[in-house]
C-alpha cells in the first residue's frame, strides 16, 4: 500500500527509494503512542463483533495495531496486509515477541486487489486510515465488503480532529500557528489524493459509502488520545516528525510562520518542541462500523 505521511494517517511511500528502517520506526512510534486510543476503539468494537475467527488489518504497516487486534480477540487469526514487505517483516517479528505468532499471518500486495488472495471470508476487516490512500474509495469499500463473511464487520478509522501539540500562544511568532498548519495539511492531503492513480472525488460520508456497498451501518464513535504536558520523549519525537513532514510545504507559509516552524524543529533552540515544557498530544480518531447482512 502507498502511504504519504499526513496528520490524517500514516506516512505514504512509493516503493522506489525508501529508508524502510526509518519509516518503520516512525510508524511504530506513532502507533505505540496511540495505543491507548486504539485499545479503547477495539474494546468498543469487541461488543459489535464478539468472536471473529478471521481478522484482517488492511494497510497494517509494521503491525502494531495488528498485534493489538490479536490481543483484543484471543480466539482469532489475524492477517496483516500491506504493500511493503519490509514493514510486514516487522509485523511478524512483533507478533513473535508478543507470543501471538501461531495465529498471525501476513499478506503482501496492493489494496484492495490483494484481498482476493485470502483463503477465507473475513469476520472483521479493520482499515485504519488506509482507505484514503486508494484512488477510488467507493470501489475500495465495495472490495472490502465483498471479502466479509455474512455477519462480518467492516471497521473504518477515518476522520476525527486535527491533532494539537502546542498552546495557541507559544511565545514566538504569531499566535494560532497550529490552525494555520492545519490548513496547510489539508492542502497537502488534497494534493496527495489528486495524485493517486484513478483518483475519484468522493463525499467523505463513510456510513453512506458503506451502505452503497450493501452494508448496514452499525455505529460511529470517536476516541481521544490525551497526553498532557509535560510529555514523554516518545511523544516529542512524534510531534517533531509530524511538524517536520510539513517543512516541504513551508513555502506556502508566510515568513514569520516559516521562522517559527524552523525554531520549533531545531533541537538546539530552547523554544523547540524537543525542549519546551508545554508540548502535549491531543488527538481524536473516528471509527465507523458496518455489517454484511446478506
Amino acid at each position: 500500500m502507498a502511504h504519504d505521511h499526513d496528520t490524517h494517517g500514516h506516512p505514504h511511500h512509493d516503493h522506489s527509494d525508501i529508508d524502510w528502517s526509518g519509516m518503520a520506526e516512525h510508524l511504530e512510534t506513532q502507533a505505540e503512542l496511540f495505543t491507548p486510543l486504539y485499545e479503547r476503539a477495539l474494546a468498543w468494537l469487541g461488543h459489535k463483533q464478539t468472536e471473529p475467527g478471521l481478522i484482517v488489518d488492511a494497510g497494517s504497516g509494521p503491525g502494531v495495531l495488528s498485534c493489538l487486534l490479536a490481543e483484543a480477540f484471543p480466539g482469532a487469526r489475524v492477517v496483516a496486509v500491506d504493500g511493503a514487505e519490509p514493514l510486514l517483516e516487522r509485523a511478524r517479528a512483533r507478533a513473535a515477541r508478543l507470543g501471538v505468532a501461531d495465529r498471525f499471518g501476513t499478506l503482501v500486495g496492493e489494496l484492495p486487489a490483494i484481498l482476493d488472495d485470502l483463503d477465507y471470508p473475513v469476520d472483521l476487516l479493520w482499515a485504519s486510515r488506509s482507505l484514503h490512500h486508494l484512488g477510488d474509495q467507493r470501489a475500495g469499500i465495495a472490495a472490502f465488503a465483498a471479502r466479509l463473511a455474512r455477519g462480518g464487520t467492516l471497521a473504518l478509522m477515518e476522520g476525527g480532529l486535527p491533532a494539537r501539540f502546542l498552546p495557541r500562544d507559544i511565545g514566538i511568532g504569531r499566535p494560532g500557528l497550529q490552525a494555520r498548519l492545519d490548513a496547510l495539511e489539508e492542502e497537502r492531503f488534497a494534493q496527495m489524493r489528486a495524485g493517486l492513480a484513478d483518483s475519484v472525488a468522493e463525499v467523505e460520508d463513510w456510513p453512506a459509502l458503506m451502505a452503497s456497498a450493501g452494508l448496514r451501518h452499525t455505529g460511529t464513535r470517536s476516541f481521544m488520545l490525551d497526553l498532557p504536558a509535560p510529555t514523554t520523549d516518545r511523544a516529542r519525537a512524534y510531534i517533531a516528525a509530524s511538524l517536520g513532514w510539513l517543512e516541504g510545504f513551508a513555502e506556502h507559509l508566510d515568513a514569520d510562520d516559516r521562522d517559527t516552524l524552523d525554531r520549533l524543529l531545531d533541537p538546539e533552540d530552547a523554544a523547540s518542541v524537543h525542549r519546551r515544557a508545554d508540548v502535549f498530544v491531543l488527538a481524536v480518531h473516528t471509527v465507523h462500523t458496518a455489517v454484511r447482512t446478506g
